[in-house]
């Protein structure tokens, strides 16, 4: 398809939210080279739920039965937790299902960006390019400048590069934390075989619906994954008697012994201390965030799209969703008829970028903010006051302003107020 537009677009990151925006584009006739820092596409990556605002958000991309073809299950299955009790005997908690019960998919990092990269023309998509810097020139478009000495120009910059995002520089300036904190959370990840529970005595149902076994200063998510006999497993531990901190100075990811997580979770009942004595190959992450939260995503015709704009502390699994609201967002806006070079930058109101800039901060900090109350929900049980009865009420409804939000509708309305502007403009 021939393109209409008189921009040139650079995505930089090319992970689940900047391969989808290049999808999105490319099947409106809109060229976007992507460039990707790894020498691969999905060379890192875990698994991912995608609630139910993010499967709208992807199929209106028209990209989710391409991410179906490579998911967990074939079909959206039932994604609520139940939650039980870390210390003791595990006694059921809260089962979330019952009462605010959505669908959802699982799919694993790599697997999404095989299922989409396919529809992309490999002359646009380029590896081994760091973007360190973006200047301005003279013409009124931007140079990228990549870690290996070459440059790129364009007219609008998709800034997709993550938590460590070079391209949010843009609009924080020279912050030395690059508006980033450590959340003084860490994350275990690991894998155990169902079988290999079984054997060893555990009587919790680990291989139904996803679990959260809540404790005090942490809390524990157990899920199956989907046709295998393997549990995943990712043990959450919070330090609350300090604040948020600069950004960790060495690696975020490491391998750490069994033995650590034995004693950081050494206060957990009997089936929480089987699932960690049978972990294998356990990863420590550290857990990041952006503080303080960034009330703009665009300057000029720069703009942030996923981790770059709102990176989020994981407890309600929803900062890859808001990622693919934001290209949703981004890809309608961009698409629309009468969306050229001189109505992009969010100088002006009514324009492109600013209609994104005004959908976007405010949804996504919401979900920012909420996704640290809910680890902190989830790290409370046991605490004085901190009862079962006490757990029900905070996690009623939790998921519901997440999941329910209907974006559609949103940017349909700010589409009509720019129509009427185009039409009273000719």
């Amino acid at each position: 398809m021939e393109s209409t537009k008189d921009f040139r677009v650079a995505i930089v990151g090319g992970g689940m939210c900047g391969i989808a925006c290049a999808v999105g584009l490319a099947a409106k006739g809109i060229r976007a080279d992507v460039f990707e820092a790894a020498p691969a596409f999905g060379a890192v990556g875990a698994g991912v739920g995608l609630g139910p605002n993010a499967i709208r958000a992807l199929e209106g991309l028209g990209v989710l039965e391409a991410v179906m073809g490579k998911s967990d299950t074939k079909e959206p299955t039932l994604r609520s937790f139940i939650f039980v009790s870390g210390p003791g005997q595990h006694e059921v908690i809260y089962d979330y299902s019952k009462y605010f019960g959505q669908y959802g998919l699982g799919i694993y990092r790599p697997a999404f960006l095989e299922a989409l990269l396919p529809l992309l023309d490999p002359r646009h998509l380029h590896l081994n390019k760091k973007c360190t810097l973006v200047t301005s020139l003279a013409s009124g478009s931007y140079k990228l400048h990549f870690e290996d000495g070459s440059t790129h120009e364009t007219e609008l910059v998709i800034g997709a590069d993550g938590v460590k995002s070079n391209i949010r520089r843009s609009l924080v300036g020279n912050s030395p934390s690059n508006n980033l904190v450590f959340a003084n959370t860490v994350a275990y990840r690991g894998l155990v075989p169902h079988s290999t529970l079984v054997k060893a005595g555990i009587t919790t149902n680990v291989n139904g619906m996803p679990l959260c076994w809540m404790g005090r200063d942490k809390h524990i998510i157990t899920f199956p994954l989907s046709g295998t006999d393997k549990i995943n497993v990712v043990l959450f531990a919070s330090n609350y008697s300090q604040p948020m901190s600069p950004p960790r100075e060495g690696p975020w990811v490491e391998n750490v012994p069994r033995s650590e997580m034995a004693t950081t979770y050494e206060d957990m009942g009997g089936d929480a201390k089987i699932i960690i004595g049978h972990l294998d190959g356990t990863s420590k992450w550290y857990i990041h965030s952006v503080n303080p939260l960034l009330t703009s995503y665009v300057s000029g015709r720069i703009v942030l799209v996923g981790d770059a704009a709102h990176a989020m502390q994981p407890h309600l699994g929803a900062g890859v969703g808001q990622g693919f609201e934001d290209v949703y967002v981004l890809f309608r806006l961009l698409a629309h008829p009468s969306t050229q070079r001189s109505n992009l930058d969010a100088s002006s109101t009514q324009t492109t970028l600013s209609v994104y800039d005004k959908l976007r901060p405010r949804r996504a900090n919401m979900v920012l903010e909420a996704s640290a109350r809910a680890g902190r929900i989830f790290d409370g049980f046991g605490k004085p006051g901190c009862d079962a009865e006490w757990a029900r009420r905070e996690l009623a409804g939790i998921w519901e302003p997440v999941w329910n939000h209907d974006l559609k509708q949103e940017v349909d309305e700010e589409l009509t107020k720019l129509d009427k502007k185009h039409t009273a403009n000719l």
